[in-house]
C-alpha cells in the first residue's frame, strides 16, 4: 500500500488536501515546478509530502521555517504510518537528525536547506523539494526558494520543486518558479467566533523588547476567562519565553504548558501531544502555522510578536515588540477552529485591529543581512537582484553587510567568497560568531569557544544576568537550560579545524571577553570618566542598575540594545576584558588619525590613537595641512556664524552691492549668502589658522577675488557705491543688509537737490530702480518713492504746501521739474 493511503487510512476523517492531489502530482508531472495555496488545516504539510514520496523514487525534502514546525512534521507522518521517526519519515534540525536508510521523506529547517544547497547544490538522491509557509518570509525561506529555483533551471530539470503556503501571493511564487501552475485547497474550517478584550485600565505600548506587566496581567485574566466560558484546551499567543514565563506564574493552579523555540525538542512535543485534562498553551508566533496543538477551542491572542530589527547606522542589531499584523491575527485566530467550532479573545479593540498593517514585514527588509549576503557569495551570485527572490533586499543593508563580511575576510573586492568565507558557512551560525569560533579557537581552545559562541548565538541562555562569564558557569552546572546549550556545544566544536597549537591558559572571563570581542568587535566599550560606556562602533552604553559588572572599565558587549529616542543602548550581556585583549580583538579596528576640528571656540589640531570611536592616546599635531585647518575655520564658521570675521564698513557695503548684482542679475555675479561663502571657504580663508587670523583677514580683498575681471570693471557701473544728483552732490547709495533677499538701494537726498530730476536713476543695466527717500532741510524724510514721475504730480504740492511756511527761506516751486536744484537756501 502506497504511503498516502496508509495514512489516510489512520486518519478520522479525510482531510481537505486529498481532494487536490491528483491535479498538484499531475502538474508536478508535467511542470516540474509548482504553488499549493492552502490554508492551516487543509492537511498540505502532512499529507502532500507522503503523496510526492509515491509519485517518485527519491528523497522527498520537506522545509520548514522552524525547528519545532519540521519535528511535529515528521512526528505526525510516521504516526500515520504506524512507524517510528527515521523510517519512512525522518526529520533533520541543528543539532537533531533522525533519518534512516530507508527514509523517503525528510522535514528540515529551510536554513538547514539552505546549507545543504551550498554544500551541493545536485542534491543528489533527492527528487522533490516541498517549501512550506512560504508567506512567512524568513531570510532562509526565500534564500531556500531562490536557491531551488535556480538548481532546478540549471541543474536538475528533473527535480520537483512545490511553493506551499497558506495567504502566500500565488501569482508572485508562480513567476519566480517560471510560470508554474497553482493548486488551490480550500479547508472548512469550523466557525470561530470573535471576543474583544481590550484591557480596562491603561497599558504602555510595547518599547524594545519591554512588555509592560499590566498587559501579562490581562492576558492571564483573559485566559481565566476563556477557561471559564467555553470548553478545550487554550492556546494563548505571547512575544516571548519572558513573556509566557510571566503569564505562567499569573495563573498558578492551571495546567500550564509552554511551546517556543528555545524549549528541548522533548518539552516541546509534550505541548503538542492531547493531554487527559484541560490544558493552557503558552506559545509564541512559532504555533501560528504549520503546526497542530490538539485539543484548542480557544485562542487567546496578546496582540504581540518579537521581530528582527537592525539599527544600520549603530551596528546594533536584536529583536523588537511590535503589534501583530492583521494577517498574522488571522492565523492565530484559525487555531481555534481546527478541530471544531471555537472562539479567540483578541485583547484590543475592534477599532485597533483596523489599524494594524496588513501584513508582517518581510525579514529581508528589517533584519541583519550579513548570513544573507553570505550565502549569495557562497552561490556565487553575490548581486541579489540576479536570484529569482520573492522581494529585493534594501540597497543600504546590503552594503553594510558587504562591507562586514570583507572585514571578516569572507568575501574578496569582487563580492565572491573566498576560502574562509566558505569556512564561516560551513560553522552553521551567524558570520560573525562563526569567526569568534574559528580564531577564538586557537587563543581559548575549541571547546571553551564553541561553549561561549553557543551562549551567544542564543542569548536567552543567559538566565536573567548580563554577565557572560557568570552565565557560562552556570550552564556548565547543572542548569535547566544546559542540556540544548551542550547539543550546540558539541556541534559547533565538530565544524572547529584541527588545532596544532595548544592554546595559552587563561581564565574563564578572559576567554569569554576574547571570543565575544572577535564576533563583536565594533561593540567593546571603555568606561568614560562622565559615567556609561563608549563603544568603538561609535555608541553610548549604559549598564542595567545593580549590575554586577559595574565599574569594570573595559567590556565585550556581546548584546546591546537602543530603544528609539534612547541616548544610550542598554548593555544586556557583557564580559569583562583588559585593555590588552581590547586592542587585540579590536585590531581591525586601530588606526592612528590627524585630526584638525572646532573645539572649544578654536582650532584644535592634534593626533590620536583610536580603537574605533575610543581615543586611546593623544598628542599635539604639528603643522597640519592647509585643507585641514581650512576645514576647522569653516566648521566653526558653521557653528558660531561670520561673525566671527571682522566686517568693516567696506567690506558690509561691498557684500550688499554683491547681494544685489546677483538677484537681480543671476549667477553671473557670485551669491554671497553665509550658505554660499561658507561652500566657497577655501577661496577666502587664504593664510587663516585659527580663530585670531580670523579677524586679520581683509574681507572687501576676500570678495573681490570672488569677481572674475569682468565683475571688477563693471562692479562700480552696476552698483555705484554714490551717486550725483541735479545738484551735482555725490550721495552715497544704501545697499540692503539683507542678504538673502535685497531691496532695492536707497538714495537719501534732501528734496531740493533733485529739482529738474524727471525719474529716478537706475542700477545693474536699468533693473533696479533706486528708492529716494526725500527729505526737508532738517534732514526728515518727507516722502520715499521709486516713482519720481508720480511724486512730482501728486505728492509734492501737499508737501510743498505744508513745508514752505515752515522752511521760508528754501525753494519750493511751483514746478519743481523744471526748477533749479540747490543746496542752498533762497539767498
Amino acid at each position: 500500500m502506497s504511503l498516502l493511503r496508509r495514512a489516510e487510512s489512520a486518519l478520522e476523517r479525510p482531510l481537505p488536501i486529498s481532494s487536490a492531489l491528483p491535479d498538484l502530482v499531475s502538474s508536478l508531472s508535467t511542470a516540474g515546478a509548482g504553488v499549493l495555496v492552502s490554508p492551516p488545516g487543509t492537511g498540505k504539510t502532512t499529507l502532500v509530502p507522503l503523496a510526492l514520496a509515491d509519485a517518485v523514487p527519491g528523497r522527498i525534502v520537506v522545509a520548514e521555517p522552524r525547528r519545532v514546525a519540521a519535528r511535529a512534521a515528521a512526528r505526525r507522518m510516521a504516526s500515520l504510518l504506524g512507524e517510528s521517526v527515521g523510517d519512512s519519515v525522518g526529520y533533520a534540525v541543528r543539532g537533531d537528525r533522525r533519518v534512516g536508510a530507508r527514509t523517503r521523506v525528510e522535514v528540515v529547517t529551510t536554513g538547514l536547506l539552505v546549507r545543504r544547497l551550498l554544500n551541493d547544490a545536485e542534491l543528489p538522491g533527492v527528487s522533490a523539494i516541498l517549501l512550506d509557509e512560504c508567506h512567512e518570509r524568513h531570510l532562509d525561506t526565500d534564500l531556500a526558494l531562490a536557491f531551488s529555483a535556480e538548481v532546478r533551471s540549471a541543474l536538475r530539470p528533473d527535480l520537483w520543486l512545490l511553493a506551499a503556503s497558506a495567504t502566500a501571493d500565488s501569482s508572485l511564487l508562480s513567476t519566480l518558479l517560471g510560470d508554474a501552475p497553482v493548486t488551490g485547497a480550500d479547508a472548512p474550517l469550523f466557525p470561530v467566533s470573535t471576543v474583544w478584550c481590550p484591557p480596562t485600565g491603561s497599558v504602555d505600548p510595547p518599547h524594545g523588547l519591554r512588555v509592560d506587566p499590566r498587559l501579562l496581567d490581562h492576558v492571564a485574566s483573559v485566559v481565566r476567562r476563556g477557561l471559564a466560558e467555553s470548553t478545550g484546551d487554550v492556546l494563548v499567543f505571547l512575544p516571548g519565553a519572558g513573556e509566557i514565563e510571566g503569564v505562567a506564574r499569573r495563573l498558578g493552579g492551571v495546567p500550564v504548558f509552554r511551546l517556543h523555540g528555545r524549549l528541548s525538542g522533548q518539552d516541546q512535543d509534550a505541548a503538542l501531544r492531547p493531554g487527559s485534562q484541560r490544558r493552557v498553551v503558552l506559545a509564541t508566533s512559532v504555533a501560528e502555522s504549520s503546526l497542530t496543538v490538539p485539543g484548542v477551542r480557544v485562542v487567546v491572542d496578546a496582540g504581540l510578536a518579537r521581530v528582527p530589527r537592525t539599527d544600520l547606522s549603530r551596528g546594533l542589531s536584536g529583536l523588537a515588540t511590535v503589534r501583530v499584523s492583521r494577517s498574522s491575527a488571522h492565523q492565530r485566530a484559525g487555531r481555534a477552529g481546527r478541530e471544531a467550532a471555537g472562539s479567540v479573545y483578541r485583547c484590543w479593540s475592534s477599532a485597533e485591529h483596523d489599524r494594524l498593517a496588513a501584513h508582517p514585514a518581510p525579514e529581508v527588509d528589517v533584519a541583519d543581512l550579513t548570513g544573507f549576503a553570505l550565502s549569495l557569495a557562497v552561490w556565487g551570485s553575490p548581486d541579489p537582484s540576479s536570484l529569482p527572490l520573492p522581494s529585493q533586499p534594501p540597497a543600504s543593508a546590503m552594503a553594510v553587510a558587504t562591507q562586514t563580511l570583507r572585514a571578516l575576510g569572507a568575501v574578496g573586492a569582487d563580492g565572491r567568497v573566498t576560502p574562509r568565507g566558505s569556512r564561516l558557512v560551513a560553522a552553521g551560525v551567524h558570520p560573525r560568531l562563526a569567526r569568534a569560533l574559528l580564531d577564538g579557537a586557537t587563543r581559548v581552545g575549541a571547546r571553551r569557544a564553541a561553549e561561549i559562541v553557543a551562549l551567544l548565538a542564543d542569548d536567552s541562555l543567559g538566565g536573567g544576568t548580563d554577565d557572560l562569564a557568570a552565565a557560562w558557569r552556570r550552564l556548565r552546572g547543572s542548569d535547566a537550560l544546559s542540556g540544548k546549550w551542550r547539543e550546540e556545544v558539541r556541534r559547533l566544536e565538530s565544524a572547529v579545524p584541527p588545532v596544532t597549537a595548544r592554546p595559552p591558559r587563561i581564565s574563564d572571563d578572559l576567554a569569554a571577553g576574547i571570543v565575544t570581542g572577535l564576533a563583536f568587535p565594533e561593540r567593546i566599550a571603555r568606561l568614560r570618566r562622565t559615567g556609561g560606556y563608549l563603544m568603538t562602533g561609535g555608541t553610548g552604553a549604559e549598564l542595567s542598575p545593580g549590575s554586577g559588572l559595574t565599574g569594570i572599565t573595559w567590556l565585550a558587549v556581546a548584546v546591546a540594545q537602543r530603544q528609539a529616542g534612547a541616548q544610550a543602548a542598554r548593555i544586556r550581556l557583557a564580559a569583562a576584558i583588559d585593555e590588552s585583549t581590547a586592542l587585540e580583538s579590536g585590531e581591525d579596528l586601530l588606526t592612528t588619525v590627524d585630526e584638525v576640528v572646532w573645539e572649544n571656540g578654536d582650532v584644535v589640531a592634534r593626533q590620536r590613537d583610536r580603537l574605533g570611536a575610543i581615543v586611546l592616546t593623544e598628542r599635539p599635531l604639528k603643522n597640519p595641512a592647509p585643507d585641514q585647518l581650512h576645514d576647522a575655520l569653516r566648521e566653526g564658521l558653521e557653528k558660531e556664524g561670520l561673525g566671527l570675521l571682522r566686517w568693516s564698513p567696506g567690506a558690509v557695503s561691498l557684500r550688499s552691492r554683491l547681494a544685489l548684482l546677483h538677484r537681480a542679475l543671476g549667477d553671473s555675479w557670485p551669491d554671497v549668502s553665509d550658505a554660499a561663502l561658507l561652500e566657497r571657504a577655501q577661496e577666502w580663508l587664504l593664510t587663516a589658522r585659527r580663530r585670531s587670523d580670523l579677524q586679520r583677514l581683509d574681507l572687501v580683498q576676500a570678495l573681490r577675488g570672488l569677481l572674475d575681471h569682468r565683475a571688477v570693471r563693471e562692479l562700480d557701473t552696476l552698483a555705484p557705491e554714490r551717486i550725483t544728483v541735479p545738484s551735482s552732490s555725490n550721495i552715497t547709495l544704501t545697499y540692503s543688509g539683507d542678504l538673502n533677499d535685497p531691496a532695492d538701494p536707497v538714495l537719501a537726498v534732501k528734496l531740493q537737490e533733485v529739482f529738474g530730476w524727471p525719474a529716478v536713476p537706475r542700477i545693474a543695466h536699468g533693473r533696479v530702480p533706486v528708492v529716494l527717500h526725500l527729505l526737508s532741510p532738517a534732514g526728515r524724510t518727507l516722502a520715499v518713492t521709486a516713482d519720481l514721475e508720480s511724486f512730482w504730480q501728486n505728492a509734492y504740492p501737499g508737501v510743498r504746501s505744508e513745508m514752505r511756511g515752515r522752511y521760508p527761506k528754501h525753494p519750493w516751486p511751483d514746478d519743481p521739474t523744471v526748477a533749479t536744484p540747490t543746496r542752498r537756501t533762497k539767498r
